[in-house]
């Protein structure tokens, strides 16, 4: 079973749905499967009157979600290339798996983010990729002190996707670009400061968390009664966030003059070549340089043209790119490298920002259909 889907009764008659990733093995990685069960129940859910909130988990403590399916991407990717022809630019055969998965995991954020109901997220240990996109889509968005948050896709020669290039522009003055470029972790403490979090709750509180929701008697505003419940649940917490560091918001400033350059090589320069003496930056700038210097142009552009896009248009863009770089080698090889061989070295196509083909990053900018399969959104 990948997925857990429960409804717990409340005082009141009422009721509350339950959704759990439960994939321990894999850090509750979001398969296909999981999507293709919670789009239609809560879609049902939406519509139940007697149904108030919904409480989104992931099984056990390591992690709520550490991201999307990308080893079944990668044996899609790699099984469409096999069949051929590659054009040109290299770019192969579109992977309909690839497809499938992107539009039913984007349509998935985009419900989510429009949920009429609360939605309550535990983002508890590892929230990274597909995992943060279920998360910021939520209306209650819960850190705990082993929270870490992070859109390392740079690494894998992706992009943050999921809703990334809208939230990610809304973020201060280079700290969007920097977590895009870099895939740096956050804490509790940057996740509330930075707005992709609203509730610290310590870790030990998640067991109370259910049980206080069901004993609330009065729904008639089911947001002002969860509500409620977490400023409880986050009172309780206080003492253990006291003393939690908060490193982005500590460097911001220095980040802020480190991105403020007119050209994307600048500002990569500036990141490798800053001296600053943080394990926490030291740990960002290595991310950035074992990236994908294709990925790296595909992230600053993408962030440029979504600026001011609304979060349907996004999410159309986003699939178009992402389908497109899943018919590119470069996404292909930095799972290799990563999560399939483990070697860590993938054989990039392009050694420098400076090398990469302008034609085959515009193509990757063009959609590869004449209507989105998200135009109804």
């Amino acid at each position: 079973m990948s997925l857990i889907v429960e409804e717990h009764a409340t005082g009141g008659g009422r009721r509350i749905g339950r959704l759990v990733l439960d994939n321990e093995r894999s850090l509750n990685a979001l398969s296909l499967e999981m999507i293709e069960r919670m789009l239609p129940q809560l879609a049902a859910w939406r519509q139940d009157e007697g149904l108030v909130a919904v409480l989104l988990e992931g099984a056990g403590d390591r992690a709520f979600c550490a991201g999307g399916d990308v080893v079944g991407l990668y044996r899609a990717i790699t099984s469409a290339r096999e069949t051929g022809p590659l054009d040109d630019l290299g770019l192969g055969p579109i992977p309909e798996p690839a497809v499938c998965f992107f539009e039913r995991e984007y349509r998935l954020d985009y419900l989510l983010h429009r949920y009429p109901k609360p939605v309550i997220c535990w983002g508890g240990g590892i929230v990274m990729g597909g995992g943060l996109g279920l998360f910021s889509a939520s209306r209650q968005r819960i850190v705990t002190e082993h929270s870490r948050l992070a859109m390392p896709e740079v690494t894998i020669a992706l992009y943050p996707d999921v809703g990334g290039s809208w939230f990610l522009n809304r973020l201060p003055p280079g700290l969007g670009e920097f977590i895009a470029l870099t895939g740096c972790q956050l804490n509790a403490s940057d996740s509330l400061w930075l707005g992709l979090a609203n509730r610290a709750i310590a870790a030990s509180q998640r067991a109370e968390l259910l049980p206080r929701l069901q004993d609330v008697a009065e729904w008639r505003d089911p947001a002002v009664a969860v509500g409620l419940v977490l400023r409880q649940l986050e009172a309780a917490s206080l003492d253990v966030f006291a003393d939690q560091p908060s490193p982005l918001r500590e460097h911001q400033d220095g980040i802020r003059r480190l991105m403020d350059r007119d050209r994307l090589a600048d500002q990569v320069a500036a990141i490798l070549g800053a001296d600053l003496d943080s394990p926490w930056f030291e740990r960002a700038r290595q991310g950035l340089a074992a990236g994908s210097p294709l990925a790296i142009r595909v992230i600053d552009e993408q962030l440029r043209r979504c600026r001011h896009c609304s979060l349907a248009e996004v999410f159309r863009r986003e699939l178009a790119l992402s389908v497109q770089l899943c018919r590119y080698r470069e996404f292909a090889e930095g799972v290799r490298a990563r999560l399939i061989d483990k070697d860590n070295h993938p054989d990039w196509s392009f050694g420098t920002l400076e090398q990469v083909d302008e034609a085959l990053l515009a193509a990757l900018f063009t959609p590869p259909w004449p209507r989105s399969p998200l135009q109804d959104l």
